[in-house]
């Protein structure tokens, strides 16, 4: 059971829509025409470099939806993201191997994600949380993807606020949902995807302190496990708002920015068993 229904993470997702796009334009107008930007919480991407990553996810993710497709499409499809045909904007496009990209970001660029994003969002909220379709978790539904996707959004939401200074904290309700989510969908996700080394029975805890909540995880040499007991002995535990427990859980922060009780010095060992991706 999860915090947030689909109506609830849609709107959300529409709200974060909008303040990315607010603080990319902010970071635009900032440059002044003059090179891109960097990201400081992405290191080695610009501004159009932020923009083009979360934008051909969901132009990605659209083509899924839209066909409701039951096995992945081949990523490497131009046709999947709607890029500009016109040589000269294709020229000055963002492209993943030029990374980071440091030309002025483009006026197209802006509006091709604005259009993604839309579509996004008018998909996920005519398909609603059950329709069966293709994920890279072991749920295959579109509401797997709601919920991904308005997380995602969030932290690049925050991401692309640092680049003038000043991100604001996620919403405590959508964080205190992805937290959970993490544990659950990204870290046994992330330990598949680079081959993390096997856990040998560490344990940390994680406590809420804006609203209730606690999470207690443990590695095991084969999974990630969650242990419901919020009283079990841990040699480490990390407290914050739901907001700072996600941005450190998504390599956003440092365990400074949290309260730590035990042994600080297993923490880095978090992201050699979860490493950031």
């Amino acid at each position: 059971m999860t915090g947030m229904d689909h109506i609830a993470r849609l709107a959300r997702f529409r709200t974060e829509t909008a303040a990315f796009e607010k603080a990319v334009q902010r970071a635009v107008d900032q440059a002044a025409g003059g090179p891109a930007p960097l990201v400081p919480p992405c290191p080695g991407w610009t501004v159009s470099d932020l923009v083009a990553h979360l934008g051909g996810v969901h132009r990605y993710l659209s083509h899924i939806l839209r066909g409701r497709l039951t096995e992945a499409p081949d990523a490497t499809d131009p046709a999947l993201y709607g890029l500009p045909a016109d040589p000269a904007e294709r020229a000055a496009w963002p492209m993943p191997d030029r990374a980071p990209n440091h030309g002025p970001v483009p006026q197209t660029l802006t509006d091709w994600f604005a259009e993604g994003a839309r579509d996004l969002a008018g998909l996920l909220g005519e398909l609603g949380p059950d329709t069966p379709v293709w994920t890279w978790s072991a749920e295959q539904t579109s509401g797997f993807w709601m919920r991904m996707q308005l997380i995602e959004l969030a932290v690049h939401r925050w991401d692309a606020e640092s680049v003038t200074g000043g991100p604001q904290p996620l919403d405590p309700a959508l964080a205190s949902d992805a937290v959970p989510q993490t544990f659950e969908v990204m870290a046994p996700a992330r330990r598949a995807w680079t081959s993390a080394p096997p856990g040998s029975g560490e344990r940390y805890r994680f406590r809420r302190t804006d609203g209730p909540g606690s999470w207690t995880v443990e590695f095991t040499p084969d999974a990630v496990l969650l242990d419901p007991d919020p009283a079990s002995p841990v040699p480490v535990e990390l407290s914050g708002t739901a907001s700072d427990l996600l941005l450190f859980l998504w390599h956003r922060i440092p365990p400074a920015a949290l309260t730590v009780r035990g042994d600080a010095s297993l923490l880095p060992r978090w992201f050699t068993l979860v490493p950031p991706v």
